[in-house]
């Protein structure tokens, strides 16, 4: 049990008929409660963190932090780099020990789309390292970075995406959302529409506020991955503004980080058991 390449976790994650549930991090305390969850558990899990939080989580730090944690644990666990926005990143990603990677130029013409992650495709493949893709774009928040857009992903273009860019897993966009503040309304017939075209995978971002009962029947439409942030974050937010707002002298950061991890193991071991259910 230790760190793992992705392709594995899936593989299995198929044969077993489980979901994975990837966990956003951006500092210690979240990996310890993520994978103190899993470990309580006895499942695999993947770690990631996404490009728009190294500005205050850096990858030259965060990275071994993760992938050093994910050697440690009593499961398996892939480390992955989630919605990269540069090649720079990703070969990054890839010297610092992630086992998987996300190219994410959804924001692009499609076939800039195409582009930029078939050269992401051809270097990580090289490395026997998988690559997911984004077809679509997702309304919301994640951090600093907001969509007001709201573009489903368009089944007719998913088989010709695929094909030409090589990718190995695929996240859509279904009525799912970033952050907490939208309302999301998941569309299950244009996922399973989507997932009787698509050759790989499927992914749901966002996965933070969606009713459980979706997320049990999406993940009937070869949804293998889902990504959960905004409910960890909260988990470890809430706890240091709960003792501000019982103690505005509160400041035992030791007390209140290691409380943090056990909300945050809290949060992710309900995520992880309504994913494998």
């Amino acid at each position: 049990m230790s760190l793992v390449k992705m392709k594995e976790l899936l593989e299995r994650a198929q044969k077993n008929n489980i979901g994975c549930g990837a966990f956003s991090v951006g500092n210690m305390e979240m990996v310890r409660g993520a994978i103190q969850a899993a470990e309580e558990l006895d499942t695999p899990i993947i770690l990631q963190i996404a490009e728009v939080r190294l500005k205050h989580s850096p990858l030259h730090l965060m990275g071994p932090m993760m992938v050093q944690a994910a050697k440690e644990a009593k499961v398996d666990v892939a480390v992955h780099l989630d919605h990269g926005l540069t090649f720079e990143t990703v070969q990054k990603a890839l010297e610092l020990g992630f086992t998987s990677v996300m190219l994410d130029a959804s924001t692009l013409p499609f076939e800039e789309n195409i582009e930029e992650v078939k050269r992401a495709v051809e270097y990580c493949h090289f490395y026997n390292v998988p690559v997911e893709a984004e077809l679509g774009c997702l309304q919301g928040k994640e951090e600093d970075i907001v969509n007001e857009a709201d573009a489903k992903t368009d089944p007719d273009m998913v088989a010709d995406f695929v094909a030409q860019t090589g990718c190995d897993l695929l996240a859509v966009a279904v009525g799912n959302v970033h952050g907490l503040d939208i309302e999301p309304k998941v569309d299950l017939p244009l996922l399973e529409q989507i997932s009787k075209i698509s050759p790989v995978p499927l992914v749901m971002h966002g996965g933070s506020g969606i009713p459980f009962d979706i997320i049990q029947k999406a993940r009937e439409f070869n949804l293998l991955k889902v990504n959960y942030g905004s409910d960890l974050r909260k988990a470890f937010v809430s706890t240091f503004g709960r003792a501000y707002e019982t103690n505005h002298n509160a400041c035992s950061v030791i007390e209140l980080s290691i409380e943090a991890v056990e909300n945050v193991s809290e949060k992710a071991a309900e995520l992880v058991t309504i994913i494998n259910s």
